[in-house]
């Protein structure tokens, strides 16, 4: 399952309503139940009511969550992430404007002073343009949170690099015009992602993988951006930092983004693209993902390794259980729910 934030954490802490929404997740037969983007950092946070791992309450609270999940035999895996710019939000069902200082919002970081463009006249919050120090800070902020994570018993651990937040926004020509060794060239646009894998590889246990999800296209093909042949080039050096699997999403780094379609499968010529450039690291595709067969037939073909579902487990979290069915496989249900197991 792909994380999804619920944007119902007071002070970055999980409640019942995620053990009871991850929990199900691991009953309905999701190989793997990735927790929502987890902020690394108070200023990390999208919206004020994000889930948080910067200080041990937090952690504490996750532990309970990983813990369930596991012993329903799926894999807890969390994702770890900053905002950079696109913090400092009201959640999506309140307008998703920027919140200010004085109501409870803060001042933003980026890589550059390019505020995320809102239009209309809307103004975001505050832009403190990171310095060397920072960015230091950062990669520590994820190491740190990648050792409470560990010890909460999570098994998985991915790094968010897409969707225009902080990572991306180093990654894209879009949002990063450094003079520095962190912007301009390939190589120094994708320092600090390298840095925050290594410094998380660091701290992680060697037999529990570690994914970064990228957004392989800004979808800004009429000017300088970031596309899939700089994921592809990306691709390796992310194994080469401690990696293990490649998430492939798109988009988020600017409301101009053209999206040809969003129909079944569509950002899964992006994966294939990063699964054909590599044998070094393992490939996920996510996107329009709603049917058994689709999904079996992206891993059977060799299309991609793994497939990531996101919005269809949120309309059916018993969704692995169904699809096994029509598959053919006999997934073991839980003995609570076996009465309605269908024969």
């Amino acid at each position: 399952m792909s994380p999804m934030c619920q944007y119902s954490a007071p002070d970055g802490v999980a409640t019942d309503w995620h053990l009871v929404h991850l929990g199900s997740r691991a009953t309905g037969g999701a190989g793997v139940v990735m927790v929502e983007a987890t902020a690394v950092a108070p200023e990390g946070r999208i919206t004020p009511q994000d889930l948080g791992i910067w200080n041990e309450t937090q952690a504490e609270a996750l532990s309970r969550v990983a813990s369930f999940i596991a012993e329903q035999g799926s894999v807890p895996a969390i994702q770890l992430a900053h905002a950079g710019r696109k913090a400092s939000t009201s959640r999506p069902w309140e307008g998703g404007d920027p919140v200010a200082p004085e109501d409870g919002g803060w001042e933003v970081l980026a890589p550059s002073d390019r505020p995320y463009p809102r239009g209309d006249g809307v103004e975001g919050p505050p832009l403190h343009v990171m310095d060397r120090d920072d960015v230091g800070a950062v990669v520590d902020q994820f190491a740190a949170a990648a050792r409470r994570a560990r010890d909460a018993g999570f098994e998985i651990a991915e790094i968010h690099a897409a969707h225009g937040y902080l990572l991306h926004e180093f990654l894209s020509p879009v949002s990063n015009d450094r003079t520095d060794e962190y912007g301009g060239s390939f190589e120094n646009r994708t320092r600090l992602v390298r840095e925050v894998t290594a410094a998380v590889r660091e701290v992680w246990p060697d037999d529990r993988p570690i994914f970064v999800r990228i957004s392989a296209t800004d979808w800004l093909d009429d000017r300088d951006s970031w596309d899939v042949e700089q994921s592809a080039r990306l691709a390796p050096l992310l194994a080469e930092a401690g990696a293990d699997l490649v998430d492939v999403s798109s988009g988020g780094i600017h409301p101009a983004q053209a999206i040809p379609h969003t129909g079944p499968n569509y950002q899964l010529p992006l994966a294939e693209v990063v699964h054909e450039a590599t044998d070094e690291i393992a490939v996920a595709a996510v996107g329009g993902v709603t049917e058994p067969e689709q999904a079996d037939a992206i891993v059977r073909n060799d299309r991609a390794d793994v497939v990531a579902i996101g919005r269809e487990f949120l309309r059916d979290p018993y969704w692995p259980l169904h699809a096994a069915h029509e598959l053919g496989v006999d997934a073991e249900w839980p003995v609570q729910y076996r009465r309605a197991k269908p024969e």
